[in-house]
């Protein structure tokens, strides 16, 4: 199926002076190949006993297709758009979807095509640069793009609604490859701005940053490709949904049964259980809150609010049956990467509490399209060495003065699988250093 869409409130006044009649014949004369064998959202069929076309025929493309996500910028003049779609359809291109950006002095226009196997993307970048494109950008594009636009941002929506740690993840979605970081609310208050930001953010080329109702920024960096208004109009309305709705994690828990037939409870922990995490602090070791902080145990509270906040990230909380938190796991959004940590109260080691936390945020991470999570820890903690073996997954070992990073490489295909086995490691520990955090929150 292909389809050709376009945003109409997306144009300015001055993009109406296209010729609607020389697009559209120009639009159908390159989309012919698609038209006849169009049958709503079902693939053709040959039930009419007419004989398929054969590859390359009468205009077909090649049975072996490539799919390619490309921007360029047009004049925004009568005929500009209708040269593009001719030229395309000359090479046997099929445009699937379109949306259209407008700058001040012309249009990125955004395509979703479906070219000849054989065609590389020199070639089709060279095609729409000799039909009058500029600063053309393309890269290969799979099945999920294939749904529209306002399919794919009401999705969005709808999982920042349900939970605000989503957000960071539905943004990188929305905008494609980039790094995006939450950056803090100063210590010394914040005021009308900060760095620059207005309340309703900046857009910088390829760099935009967006305020919290926190008083902290999002930045979303994006080198490869420059930001267009439309795209930063859209995060913005995201960030104030999610702003609009406030504070809120899914309310689901999990019951989870130890060897010794003690009954947990687990499920997503915010802020709101910050006094219980504090206590959780006080009743574990000065060694045990060193092994997961690595620096000055008196500093362990410090790091909660951050820990505990849905803008980094998720964490699960495992509770006995009244209600005390004995154990901790943090799955962190640390720019393009994602950080696990854990941390389980000294009298609740070794029962498998921590592997069963650190395989069910592997799962988060699976579920969120995470390439790899990794955890950084002392080289003398066996326990959570053993956990990250226990995921059954590929691990990467990196050892710098007696700091380990363990990587573990998710597959996102079988999104669920990694669980380790209950009750099999002492789980305390692991997560970046205190250093780290405080150099983090201080530079943020």
């Amino acid at each position: 199926m292909s389809e050709v869409t376009r945003t109409e409130h997306d144009r300015p006044a001055d993009r109406r002076r296209r010729n609607a009649a020389e697009v559209a014949a120009a639009v159908t004369a390159g989309l012919r190949s698609w038209w006849p064998r169009r049958h709503g959202h079902a693939p053709p069929t040959d039930d009419t006993g007419a004989r398929p076309p054969a590859a390359g025929e009468a205009g077909q493309p090649s049975a072996a297709s490539t799919l390619w996500r490309m921007r360029t910028t047009v004049r925004d003049e009568p005929g500009s758009l209708a040269a593009l779609c001719v030229a395309l359809a000359g090479r046997r291109v099929d445009i699937l979807s379109l949306q259209t950006h407008p700058l001040g002095d012309g249009t990125v226009d955004e395509f979703l095509l479906r070219a000849p196997g054989e065609l590389a993307a020199s070639e089709l970048t060279g095609t729409v640069s000799a039909a009058g494109g500029a600063d053309t950008w393309c890269e290969r594009a799979d099945a999920h793009d294939l749904v529209d636009a306002p399919t794919r941002v009401l999705g969005l929506a709808t999982r920042t609604a349900l939970d605000a740690a989503e957000l960071p993840l539905s943004l990188r979605q929305l905008l494609g490859r980039c790094t995006i970081r939450s950056l803090p609310a100063p210590r010394s208050g914040g005021g009308h701005e900060r760095d620059g930001v207005l309340v309703e953010g900046a857009l910088e080329d390829t760099v935009m940053r967006l305020r919290t109702p926190e008083g902290g920024v999002i930045s979303v960096e994006r080198p490869y490709l420059p930001f267009t208004p439309t795209e930063f109009a859209r995060a913005r309305a995201l960030v104030e949904l999610d702003t609009r709705l406030g504070p809120r994690v899914p309310l689901g828990e999990d019951v989870l049964t130890l060897p010794e037939g003690s009954d947990l409870t687990v499920r997503r922990a915010d802020t709101g259980d910050l006094r219980a995490a504090r206590a959780m602090h006080d009743r574990c070791s000065p060694r045990t809150l060193q092994m997961r902080y690595h620096g000055p145990v008196g500093d362990a509270d410090r790091y909660l609010n951050h820990l505990l906040s849905p803008r980094y990230g998720r964490t699960l909380a495992a509770r006995t049956a009244n209600g005390r938190i004995i154990g901790l796991g943090h799955l962190l959004w640390d720019g393009d990467e994602t950080e696990v940590a854990l941390l389980v109260e000294d009298d609740w080691q070794r029962r498998g509490i921590g592997a069963e936390l650190l395989g069910r945020l592997v799962t988060m991470a699976a579920e969120a399209g995470c390439a790899s999570v990794y955890a950084v820890t002392q080289a003398s903690n066996t326990g959570m060495v053993a956990a990250m073996r226990g995921l059954g997954l590929p691990l990467d070992y990196q050892i710098e003065e007696g700091t380990l990073v363990i990587t573990a490489r998710v597959d996102t295909s079988v999104a669920g699988s990694p669980r380790p086995a209950s009750g099999s490691y002492e789980t305390s520990g692991s997560g970046r250093s205190s250093e780290s955090y405080e150099g983090r929150i201080g530079r943020e």
